[in-house]
């Protein structure tokens, strides 16, 4: 039901059952994985122009990250993924915690150096200046409803090569792992 919620029923439906199908034998939650089958997001099909890149090392690995300017737990990760070397992240701005982070999403995506920027807000606590009224911020309204598309309800949100989407702060080591 909507894509992600799992609910069991007998053959004839008498009964209904909500909660987690777990395989004991083989110690699997075959009702996360079946969630996380429902949810991934092809990476390839993420449209890369309304993000923008942060690069360190040789970039081989990639990941994308919906992120919102005033989100703590999202400083909180961007100050750990400061460890993970040879990764490109795509950054989607989502601007979905108020007003303020709207106008602040505008000002990073406007900036000349958007990926400083990003840095400068959420690692050095230094705001961006505001944006340009000329400038075209059309692709956050688009991440917006991609996101929404995507019942993407959190930031911040991680979606990794293979589909695989992880919602909330990780630290560096479970961003390796995955």
């Amino acid at each position: 039901i909507n894509g992600s919620e799992i609910y069991y029923t007998g053959a004839q439906g008498n009964y209904l059952i909500e909660g987690n199908l777990i395989d004991l034998r083989a110690k699997r939650n075959l009702t996360e994985e079946r969630v996380t089958k429902l949810t991934a997001i092809q990476f390839d099909n993420l449209p890369l122009k309304d993000a923008f890149t942060i690069v360190r090392g040789n970039g081989k690995r990639r990941m994308a990250v919906f992120e919102d300017p005033n989100c703590g737990y999202c400083k909180r990760f961007e100050r750990d993924l400061q460890k993970i070397d040879n990764v490109t992240v795509y950054m989607f701005l989502y601007p979905i915690l108020g007003a303020d982070s709207t106008e602040k999403s505008k000002a990073i995506w406007c900036a000349k150096d958007q990926a400083k920027a990003w840095m400068d807000w959420m690692v050095r606590d230094q705001a961006a200046p505001a944006a340009a009224a000329s400038c075209d911020t059309s692709a956050l309204t688009r991440n917006v409803e991609l996101g929404r598309n995507h019942k993407i309800t959190g930031t911040p949100t991680l979606v990794f090569v293979d589909g695989n989407r992880v919602p909330g702060a990780i630290d560096a080591k479970q961003v390796e792992k995955l």
